[in-house]
């Protein structure tokens, strides 16, 4: 039987938002233990030109739930609002994703196989179908932005390592 677009999914975006949720919660217990300041961490970033480790966590909220929420409508914007900036606020963010995504029925979402999806920046724009933009688009961009929060952790010192960047694999059982 062939894979269904909710298996290839669904299960992935709720594997980088816990990842996510691990890696906020393994970085700012290391800043209480360094007792450093959350705003260092917050706004950390590997490079000047590159988004802070805030903006990463969000945007993998957004590219789950808050893609899925557009593929509802037919077209995705980047939220542009800041990031939330404590890590109270990031967690709420990767919490009410997790709710987004888990209320998503695999009929649904098969639902919409074959249907146009647009992605609109600025005076850009890409068309898709709906599997396209959520699996070639969407999802590489969750795991892009985990990669980076992850990486941002590392430099600063956060001991994680690969297993925390996997999260919850999903093994065979029985």
């Amino acid at each position: 039987m062939p894979m269904s677009l909710y298996a290839a999914f669904v299960p992935s975006a709720l594997q980088m938002l816990g990842t996510a949720d691990h890696l906020l919660s393994k970085t700012e217990a290391w800043c209480a233990e360094q007792g450093c300041d959350h705003d260092k961490i917050i706004n950390a970033r590997l490079i000047d030109d590159m988004l802070p480790f805030s903006y990463q966590i969000k945007s993998v909220a957004e590219h789950t739930a808050g893609a899925l929420e557009a593929v509802r409508v037919g077209v995705y914007s980047p939220d542009l609002v800041p990031p939330p900036a404590t890590f109270a606020d990031l967690r709420t963010k990767l919490s009410d994703a997790r709710t987004v995504v888990k209320a998503l029925g695999e009929d649904e979402m098969e639902s919409w196989i074959g249907r146009d999806m647009r992605f609109e920046f600025k005076d850009r724009g890409m068309d898709f179908t709906v599997e396209e933009f959520l699996l070639s688009f969407s999802q590489p961009n969750f795991y892009f932005h985990a990669s980076a929060a992850f990486s941002i952790g590392r430099m600063l010192g956060v001991q994680i390592g690969k297993t925390d960047f996997l999260g919850a694999v999903r093994i065979k059982r029985g």
